[in-house]
């Protein structure tokens, strides 16, 4: 027999070793107290299968089935009752006089055996009327019950025991199945950091704003990969459990297409020394127009320009985009390009989306200065991101003189005020963006091609082009009154350059774009578009128009 002191000292293993001997069901499962409690319950149910069973068992069958039954039902303190027994029957002089007599037997000889047949069973016999007396006859049904269920549960043991493996399938037969789904969804987007340090990745079917698509990135991860805002991240995602409302990411798998641990080491854009153009795009070959081709002789784009053009209203500015687009989509399939539309028509953005090769990002007209200014600046960090990892990156902004109203309308009022309503801080933040377009030595380069609008009857929009109007190093100028004579491109020839294009074109094309520039000067724009646009409808590319100016 165990006492309580005995098991609480032993072990787990110790004491599952012990229930395993006892038979006793499900005892894996259970923890240490109560597997404590078991034994005992265990042990104070069945006397006889404790380690020293008494002498007497098998001459006295009958008392010791009265004993069981008497000590299932205070089975949680079998030795109070023993001691119970003890002092009740020295109080009692009844009992005490059996208990004398029990004594003095053995000093007389030996007597016949059916006279210790009788006298054994008087005892027992007396002892159980007199504890009957003594018990509460009010005894709770609780009791009762809990002795048939422990009845019920010793013959279900002795028919689920028989095996070595029936506890394991006792307990996990009614157990609910533990699904996991970890790392099964692979999921991107770009990381937008919030101010407390955590982030969510945005998905671009949502232009990077908050959406049921976001994913939660834990501080940890943020410091541990080293990430910024505008990091293209692809990860392994879990579901979310109870009281979650995000996808939690746990585990990435990929930075801006690299390896986590490349990415770590990597450059600040800020500190990474800008170059001047020095390789072109050649937008004058696959899926050329003669718009493409003329911008490819006229004012060159090369990786890093940060190039405008401007235009008045209605001259053709968003269709020479999407030429641009293309061509430089089918030319260098190496650069990621975005589109980005601000403030813009919504049968516009259908339209970018459907024709041009390139991630579309747009703002309606429709939508707040605070969409505008949020889509804008993810761009721009998802766009320094790519490039301090050594990528090329091209961004064409429609436009920049609504992206520059934007800000201005976001912009707390700072006391100063420019002529035509713009905030004297406001303008800080768009020439930032047009500002990040740079050719970055050893590799990498953003190049951003914006729209600026002028004549159009506002005086904030005239501030606004005043304002960028030296910024750029590639200038394209659009003449209303070329578009008006249904001439496109409508480009002003003479007005239009680009800085340093001595280093994006060889030296035999240089030569004769000079000859070129000085037989157009003497030429109204009207005219010298005319020449030309007939010119290069005459021959299929650049290099057969150069051939035919000697002739």
């Amino acid at each position: 027999m165990f006492e309580i002191s005995q098991l609480k000292e032993k072990k787990l293993p110790e004491l599952q070793e012990i229930a395993k001997n006892l038979n006793i069901s499900k005892y894996r499962s259970l923890k240490k107290l109560d597997l404590v409690y078991q034994i005992l319950d265990y042990q104070a149910a069945n006397p006889t299968s404790a380690p020293a069973p008494q002498k007497a068992d098998k001459e006295r069958p009958r008392p010791q089935r009265q004993k069981r039954e008497r000590v299932q039902r205070n089975n949680d303190a079998p030795s109070q009752k023993t001691i119970d027994f003890k002092e009740k029957s020295e109080n009692n002089p009844d009992i005490a006089k059996d208990q004398q007599k029990k004594e003095v037997i053995p000093q007389k000889p030996e007597p016949s055996n059916k006279d210790s047949q009788k006298r054994e069973p008087k005892q027992p016999e007396s002892t159980n009327n007199d504890l009957q007396k003594r018990e509460p006859q009010n005894r709770p049904q609780k009791d009762k019950d809990r002795n048939q269920n422990r009845n019920q549960n010793k013959g279900n043991q002795n028919k689920g025991n028989q095996g070595n493996n029936g506890n394991k399938d006792n307990r996990n037969r009614y157990r609910e199945p533990d699904f996991e789904f970890d790392a099964i969804i692979e999921s991107e987007g770009v990381l937008d950091v919030m101010q407390d340090g955590y982030g969510f990745l945005r998905s671009s079917d949502y232009n990077y704003l908050s959406s049921p698509d976001d994913i939660y990135v834990s501080q940890s991860q943020i410091r541990l990969f080293g990430l910024k805002k505008g990091d293209t991240v692809l990860g392994n995602v879990r579901p979310p459990k109870e009281g979650e409302k995000y996808f939690p990411l746990i585990k990435v798998t990929k930075i801006n297409g690299l390896d986590p641990q490349v990415v770590r080491d990597r450059v600040s854009f800020e500190h990474l020394t800008p170059l001047f153009p020095q390789e072109k795009f050649n937008i004058a070959e696959k899926q050329s127009t003669i718009s493409t081709r003329i911008m490819d002789l006229f004012s060159p784009i090369g990786k890093g320009q940060r190039g405008m053009i401007v235009s008045q209203p209605k001259t053709g500015k968003t269709m020479l985009l999407k030429d641009v687009a293309n061509a430089i989509a089918a030319n260098h399939p190496e650069v990621y390009q975005m589109i980005l539309l601000i403030d813009e028509r919504p049968e516009e953005v259908t339209d970018m989306q459907r024709n041009v090769r390139g991630e579309v990002i747009a703002s309606t007209f429709d939508k707040e200065a605070n969409e505008h200014v949020k889509i804008a600046n993810i761009v721009l960090e998802k766009a320094k991101r790519l490039v301090e990892c050594g990528y090329d990156v091209v961004i064409l902004l429609d436009s920049i003189t609504r992206l520059a109203r934007a800000y201005n309308t976001v912009q707390p009022a700072s006391g100063k005020i420019l002529s035509g309503g713009v905030d004297a801080n406001a303008l800080h933040k768009p020439k930032r963006f047009f500002g990040a377009a740079r050719n970055i030595e050893n590799g990498g380069s953003l190049t951003i091609i914006a729209t600026a609008l002028t004549e159009t009857g506002s005086k904030m929009d005239e501030v606004i082009f005043e304002e960028f109007k030296g910024t750029g190093n590639m200038e394209l100028q659009l003449d209303r009154k070329i578009s008006n004579r249904r001439i496109f491109p409508a480009i002003d020839l003479t007005s239009s350059s680009t800085r340093r294009d001595d280093i994006l074109l060889d030296e035999a094309t240089i030569q004769r774009m000079w000859v070129m520039r000085k037989y157009l000067a003497d030429m109204n724009p009207v005219e010298a578009m005319e020449f030309i646009n007939d010119r290069f409808k005459q021959t299929k590319n650049n290099e057969e128009f150069l051939i035919s100016m000697n002739s």
